[in-house]
């Protein structure tokens, strides 16, 4: 018997070994889940129906993706030739950036920002330019606008932003766009239903503009993998010849329709989310927790420098938060995912327990010094 004596395997590109790398704090998740911007409480019972509906035969086809597109679009008012959809947002991220971005180009990022831009464009040859918001963390359009070059081939922005919850302005957004032809202005709207603006009328107006959209926020369906990138005739032709042509599961298919049929229930989440934010808002100013304004489902507060252990403590109280600690600019702050009314009021009891044991922590120490 030959013995393997070498522990070398086949190397992977370089940008590879050098890009950077995304570990979200998954593992147990069966608390009060506040840490990833998802619904909090469920999908439309309509989803569930079609769910129950699936037959074994289904699973066994390839899927068909065509009928939901054409669907997708004209609830956008779009052509169907304007949209395409993906296994989540993160795979139009990707697939963009693998389409347009070469050596030597720069991809043009406002942080912090979402942070699977830099991680996929850090596997391509292109180049990342970050501009960092001020403290306020409003978006920074003068020093953005500044930083365009003729390298400049992508400018994304997540809009409203996370982890900040501040939005740019229409404007600000077609500015942009006008002032750098020669690259794709993607603009995010994961967040859109919270926000309620959005740029995709624009998309035959401004030839190189495109919108992505998710159904994994107030549809619910994050588990299915959905989402959607609408551009331009001339730009999707292109994005479609590198997107998989199966990439959309067929349980995500089906599921589709019936959530964007059920506008009642999504009215109703949605209504329910923005009441709650505006109440947990009011209990974090009455706390004097500095908090930062949010056009989304999610607030980010500034805990200081125990934010490691306000997390720990948040999550032995069944709820689950985000340090975003390591972000740019974000030291000491966490993000909080807005829930119903009624979770929201179980985060405020467990947030104030939590930042009392905290506060008593630092006056026996300070006290001790």
């Amino acid at each position: 018997m030959v013995e393997l004596i070498t522990t070398r395997y086949p190397a992977p590109r370089a940008r590879v070994r050098n890009m950077k790398e995304y570990h979200p704090p998954l593992g147990s998740r069966d608390a009060l889940r506040l840490d990833f911007n998802e619904n909090t409480l469920a999908c439309s019972p309509k989803v569930r129906e079609a769910l129950a509906r699936i037959s074994a035969a289904d699973i066994t086809r390839y899927p068909e993706r065509g009928t939901a597109e054409a669907l997708v679009a004209a609830h956008l008012g779009l052509s169907a030739s304007q949209v395409a959809l993906t296994n989540g947002v993160d795979e139009a991220i990707h697939v963009l950036f693998e389409t347009f971005l070469e050596a030597g180009d720069e991809l043009l990022l406002p942080v912090p920002t979402y942070t699977m831009y830099e991680v996929y464009a850090s596997v391509t040859e292109a180049n990342v330019v970050t501009v960092l918001a001020a403290d306020d963390l409003q978006f920074p359009f003068e020093r953005l606008t500044a930083a365009i070059t003729p390298h400049t081939k992508i400018i994304a922005v997540a809009n409203p932003n996370s982890p900040s919850g501040a939005a740019a302005s229409r404007e600000q957004l077609v500015e942009l766009a006008r002032r750098a032809p020669q690259a794709v202005m993607l603009i995010d709207e994961a967040y859109f239903h919270f926000h309620g603006e959005t740029v995709i009328d624009l998309l035959d107006e401004l030839p190189n503009l495109m919108v992505a959209r998710t159904f994994s926020k107030a549809y619910g369906l994050a588990g299915l993998r959905l989402g959607v990138l609408a551009g331009s005739v001339g730009l999707m032709r292109w994005v479609r010849r590198v997107l998989s042509p199966y990439g959309v599961n067929s349980l995500a298919l089906a599921c589709l329709p019936p959530a964007l049929e059920d506008t009642h229930y999504l009215d109703w989440y949605v209504s329910e989310v923005l009441q709650a934010r505006a109440e947990f808002e009011a209990a974090l100013d009455k706390a004097g927790i500095r908090r930062w304004p949010s056009r989304a489902n999610f607030i980010l507060v500034d805990i200081g420098p125990r934010h490691a252990e306000f997390v720990r403590l948040m999550r032995a109280a069944g709820v689950l938060v985000r340090d975003r600690s390591t972000d740019p600019g974000c030291d000491g702050r966490v993000r909080i995912t807005i829930g119903t009314r009624e979770q929201m009021r179980n985060a405020i009891s467990a947030f104030n327990k939590a930042i009392e044991v905290l506060n008593n922590k630092t006056t026996v120490e300070r006290d001790a010094q």
